[in-house]
């Protein structure tokens, strides 16, 4: 089934858009943000994000993020004005032209007798967890969801990469979430690994699909989702394998292969290179 949405409808469609001069708000880009429009954790780059405003000209476009609004202005800079539809913590907090839509609370969907359950069980697990390094701020509370890191999102960027390197190895965040499937069954909950050190637990249906909800099927005759994890088990799969979506992985993580698919389908100029994260 993807290799049908990839192969077969990534060079044909939207060339109507891309021959019109007036926007065209029923044609939507939707981004993921790390290893999409950013390098992982990092800022995105002054060309992506003139290129950015020129395919807003052409069609809508949007973000959806599962980290919260203020990390995501951390790297887009101010993404609700930015982008026509924004999505921060996959769609817990929405704004449409700017202004909030919608916003949806963890705590008062899971009460906090279950809350409190479920980071006691956490921070017991990580207790007894042995790996080279360990940090600070292992479980990350946001407005729909936990992040959970067992190296702790206080590490520097070396050990960022190292971890991941040591969790591809020893599946570090598959076995925790095997085992927390199993202990927290009953709480309907979705595990989703993305990124480098950690995983996002939230109830089902609270993926990245959440933010579609917002886009009403009437209003859209194509919706094209970008996004890195989209294995499965990854946190863009969801929303990269549902029939809302044309989806386009970008399997390398590189920001200039996001743009060099979005220069082939509206046909844009793409930039020669980006500025490399350290020099903006």
């Amino acid at each position: 089934r993807q290799g049908y949405r990839l192969e077969n409808l990534e060079k044909p469609v939207c060339r109507a858009a891309a021959a019109s001069m007036p926007k065209n708000p029923r044609v939507l880009a939707l981004f993921d943000v790390d290893g999409t429009l950013t390098e992982p954790r990092k800022t995105v780059s002054p060309e992506t994000l003139s290129f950015l405003a020129t395919l807003r000209e052409k069609i809508a476009i949007g973000v959806v993020g599962g980290s919260d609004l203020v990390k995501q202005k951390e790297q887009l800079g101010d993404s609700p004005s930015l982008f026509d539809w924004c999505f921060a913590e996959n769609g817990l907090l929405a704004h449409k032209d700017g202004v909030v839509i919608g916003q949806t609370s963890l705590v008062q969907h899971l009460g906090e007798e279950n809350l409190k359950r479920l980071i006691n069980w956490v921070l017991a697990y990580f207790a007894q967890l042995d790996i080279p390094v360990k940090r600070g701020t292992f479980v990350e509370f946001r407005q729909g969801m936990l992040n959970v890191s067992p190296i702790g999102r206080n590490c520097s960027r070396e050990e960022r990469n190292e971890f991941e390197k040591f969790d591809l190895a020893n599946k570090v965040r598959e076995t925790m979430v095997a085992r927390m499937k199993e202990e927290f069954a009953d709480l309907k909950l979705t595990f989703s690994i993305g990124g480098q050190i950690s995983f996002d637990v939230f109830p089902e249906g609270w993926d990245k699909t959440f933010c579609l909800q917002y886009l009403p099927h009437a209003d859209f005759d194509e919706i094209h989702f970008f996004g890195d994890k989209t294995f499965v088990g990854g946190n863009d799969y969801e929303i990269f394998t549902s029939p809302r979506t044309v989806g386009h992985s970008i399997d390398d993580a590189d920001p200039m292969t996001t743009l060099k698919k979005l220069s082939t389908l509206f046909d844009l100029p793409c930039p020669p290179s980006l500025t490399p994260p350290a020099a903006h």
